[in-house]
């Protein structure tokens, strides 16, 4: 089974809804975990947006990279700029992939705003989700 490691900077918006995604498309073909540089709690509207799409990430934790240093990834997936320039050095032979998502976090507007901008990143890293476990994890069993 592969090990995927979704990483942010606070383990909040971005790594929670790709960790749910990666999750919903791999099935029991993968182990995903998600962390941050920094934790900052799952953010309540990332909660709200995925259960919209039916994908329930309220019991997901808000966790640091340095939890997982000792899991052989097999692959290792920055989700956000600061986490690629930030991330401590780590020992892994994971292959690497980067994709620099908006922060809907920083989103600001009225409350119907907000969470357009946060289903428009969902929506980015769903199809993003979808697309990376078809090419690395269901074509390579």
């Amino acid at each position: 089974m592969k090990r995927i490691l979704v990483l942010c900077t606070g383990n909040s918006c971005r790594s929670q809804i790709a960790h749910g995604y990666l999750k919903y498309f791999a099935g029991s073909k993968a182990e995903v975990y998600s962390a941050g540089v920094e934790t900052h709690g799952v953010n309540p509207k990332a909660i709200e947006i995925m259960a919209e799409d039916h994908i329930d990430i309220s019991k997901h934790t808000s966790n640091n990279v340095d939890e997982y240093m000792n899991i052989p990834f097999d692959y290792m997936i920055t989700v956000c700029d600061n986490a690629k320039e930030r991330c401590p050095y780590f020992p892994t032979q994971a292959q690497k992939f980067h994709y620099n998502f908006p922060d809907p976090a920083k989103a600001t507007g009225t409350d119907e705003e907000v969470m357009d901008a946060f289903r428009n990143v969902r929506e980015m890293i769903k199809k993003y989700s979808a697309d990376f476990i078809e090419q690395h994890i269901n074509t390579h069993p």
